[in-house]
Order: structure tokens, then C-alpha cells, then sequence
């Protein structure tokens, strides 16, 4: 699909969308779909796109997945989780039904957010804005969005960790087949499974970790704080796509993202970057950010994440 293409489809569907840079070489956000991002290379969408999504409206009997950079509050899912605050996992609503506002405005730059009431899996309402400060820089063939993923809490009272835990989270999507991997520096102790076993898909060779990503198998696994970078390689149209995130700044740390049965308690492991494969097709490349000790009146809780596109 091409940038040009992806604007009319908003406008077909009756969205809101906002070109950051230009249809050849930029960022589509989707104001009125979470705020999704698409990155255009070459004239062409490098993400993921659910026309059925974009001309669509989510319901409570179903989720249309936008595909694209989605920001969306950690942890999915585990007592603390945003997925389970009904019972069964679903997007929150408030999230599904966002309207975001361009607040700032540069040549390759733009600011969105929007306010989203959050409610975790005890039932406690968090009301919050998100805010994704998207700066695009084009080369020759080459396409970097870095984004300051942000999630500020509006609430009126500290919340310790005993009642929540909150965490900016970046979810890349694309799709994928055949000779799909992602790849990144570490060894086996800093990567583990968020579902079931992923050992089949996965391999560790000369300080790299492999893991496949050609929609052979569905896993998710998260990755710890030391590893700097994850990247993702598409062989049908020579893709390469490199994740990186800031480290946490003093008083943060990781959290336990996984989506886990809400009777559950968060785990010990903190995921700073995390992989998942579906069978359906796509994949994410997903980085996230931190939570604090006790979250604060006006708090915002920030991580910037630098994707980079290129093909050769």
C-alpha cells in the first residue's frame, strides 16, 4: 500500500490522520485510530495496515487490530494488567475510542495526544494523557522516526505498587513470512517466554539470538534491560528495521508486561524490548518503558524509541 493510498482510506472511513514529513518519505498518524503510526519509505507503508480497521469501528464483540506503532499502557495483563479490567481480555475503550490532537508542529515533527481513562485489572480507574512526540528524518533509502512515547498521570493521589503498575509501551507491527527473524545482541539468561515454549523458534549464535518471525508459530517473549537493540529482518522485500529505547532515568525500573491471567500476580522479570510472532501473518517489535516506585500527581512516565528503516 502506498502513503497516498493509507490518507484516502482515512478518509473513506471517515478518520482523521495526520502526514508527518510527506507520503513519500514519513510518518501517517492516525488521530482517530489509537493514534497509530505508519512509516512510508519510498512511497511505500513499511507497517502492517487493517483496512477493515481503518474504515472500521471496534466493538466490544470484537477488536480490529490497526496494525501500525501502536502506544499502549504496560501491563497487558496479570492482577495490575489494562486487558482484563472486564473479566476477558479486550483493548480498553478508552484507548479504542481516543480522539488525538495535533498540539505542536514542525517540519518533520509533530506532537499528538490524547486522554485516556485506564482501568487495571483491582478496578482502579487511572486517569491519564498520552503523548507521542514523533520527529521523522529521511535519507537515501533510509527512514528513522524517533518517538517520545509518554503516559501522564492525572489523578489526584499517589498510587504505590500494591494498587498499580504503569508503563509507556511501543508495539511495531509488520507483516511477515517466509525468512522472517529478529535479531539482537544478547544470550539465553536475558530472554524468556511470555507464553508458551519458543525454544523451537529461536537460536543462539555468535552472540546473537535468532528467533523466527515467518508466521510458522505464535510466541511472545520478552527481553531484559542490558540488550541495546532488537532488529527485525524481512527477506521478501529486503527490510531491516532496528528497535532502540533510552534507558530508564533514577527511580524507575522494568515491569512484567505479559499478557497473563489477570488472577495472577506480576512477575520479577522487567522487559525493556519484547517479540511476538502470530500465525496470522504479522509480527510486533515492541519496546517499553518504566514505572516508578509510587506514581505521582502530574507524573509523567516517558521512553524514546528510535525505529530505523532501511532496505538493501
Amino acid at each position: 500500500m502506498t502513503g497516498s493510498e493509507l490518507v484516502k482510506l482515512f478518509e473513506q472511513g471517515g478518520k482523521r490522520c495526520l502526514v508527518i514529513g510527506d507520503c513519500e518519505y514519513g510518518v501517517i498518524a492516525g488521530l482517530d485510530l489509537e493514534g497509530r503510526l505508519y512509516a512510508v519509505m519510498g512511497g511505500q507503508v513499511m507497517n502492517r495496515v487493517n483496512p477493515a480497521a481503518v474504515t472500521g469501528i471496534t466493538t466490544r464483540h470484537g477488536y480490529l487490530n490497526p496494525g501500525g506503532d501502536g502506544l499502549w499502557p504496560a501491563p497487558e495483563g496479570t492482577a495490575m494488567g489494562y486487558q482484563y479490567a472486564s473479566g476477558s481480555w479486550r483493548v480498553p475503550p478508552g484507548l479504542t475510542g481516543a480522539r488525538f490532537l495535533m498540539v505542536e508542529e514542525a517540519p518533520g515533527r509533530a506532537v499528538i495526544e490524547a486522554e485516556i481513562d485506564l482501568i487495571n485489572a483491582q478496578g482502579l480507574g487511572i486517569p491519564t494523557i498520552f503523548r507521542r512526540d514523533v520527529t521523522v528524518t529521511a535519507g537515501e533509502g533510509t527512514l528513522t522516526v524517533k518517538v517520545i512515547e509518554s503516559i501522564r498521570y492525572l489523578g489526584v493521589r499517589e498510587l504505590g505498587r500494591s494498587e498499580m503498575l504503569l508503563a509507556p509501551w511501543s508495539l511495531c507491527q509488520f507483516d511477515c513470512g517466509p525468512g522472517g527473524k529478529v535479531v539482537f545482541p544478547a544470550d539465553n539468561a536475558e530472554v524468556w517466554d511470555l507464553y508458551d515454549p519458543s525454544d523451537e523458534c529461536r537460536r543462539l549464535q555468535d552472540g546473537m539470538i535468532h528467533t523466527r518471525t515467518d508466521s510458522s508459530c505464535r510466541y511472545q517473549i520478552g527481553i531484559g534491560k542490558t540488550v541495546p537493540w532488537i532488529e527485525f529482518h524481512r527477506p521478501a522485500d529486503h527490510l531491516i528495521v532496528r528497535r532502540s529505547a533510552s534507558l530508564l532515568p533514577p527511580g524507575q525500573s522494568y515491569i512484567d508486561i505479559a499478557d497473563a491471567s489477570p488472577s495472577t500476580a506480576p512477575s520479577g522479570n522487567g522487559t525493556r524490548y519484547s517479540v511476538y510472532s502470530d500465525t496470522g501473518g504479522f509480527m510486533e517489535i515492541e519496546a517499553a518503558g518504566g514505572c516508578p516506585a509510587v506514581l505521582a500527581p502530574g507524573q509523567e512516565l516517558s521512553v524514546e524509541v528510535t525505529t530505523e528503516y532501511k532496505q538493501g
